[in-house]
């Protein structure tokens, strides 16, 4: 299969870092190229609960749409996602563009709707893919998030993964 570019949010309210760096460590055991936004800091959106630390990451992967989401299952699962008694979140793993795909592929509904919802997807997309269109509007992300009226506060956090800082 060819290669399809991936870009995957990532966000954690327990354990942040331990949590995002678990996440980042397995998503490049099987993902190529993989880059990283910054991270930033930002109030939970839908759930009452602890500030998230957010991150979006891009890749190139041979794997199916189901088969990718299929794994992300299985690295949220080994981070306590799914835990009968687990506090919080401590790691969500969301496709957000796969490839040019759009449409409704056994409920999961690309692109992924809160990419033009919350501040703490589109900010990290239009720093790490500013020319990318999104399929949806047809527009870059670096223009959405100049026109975006999305009322949430980010902060950017410092944030070092295998050596490299991610947040300058």
């Amino acid at each position: 299969m060819p290669l399809t570019q991936i870009f995957l949010g990532l966000g954690s309210n327990i354990e942040r870092e331990k949590h995002l760096h678990a996440g980042l460590e397995a998503l490049d055991s099987f993902l190529q190229g993989m880059t990283c936004s910054p991270v930033f800091e930002s109030q939970p959106v839908g759930i009452k609960s602890g500030p998230f630390f957010n991150l979006v990451v891009t890749a190139f992967t041979d794997l199916p749409l189901m088969e990718l989401d299929r794994r992300l299952k299985f690295i949220e699962a080994d981070n306590g996602r799914y835990a009968p008694e687990r506090k919080g979140l401590p790691l969500d793993i969301d496709v957000l563009l796969f490839g040019e795909q759009v449409g409704n592929f056994d409920g999961l509904i690309l692109p992924r709707a809160e990419i033009l919802k919350n501040a703490f997807v589109l900010w990290p997309l239009s720093l790490i893919a500013p020319e990318r269109v999104h399929p949806g509007v047809n527009k870059t992300f670096e223009i959405l998030w100049r026109e975006q009226q999305i009322d949430q506060v980010l902060a950017p956090v410092s944030f070092e993964w295998r050596g490299q800082q991610l947040t300058p």
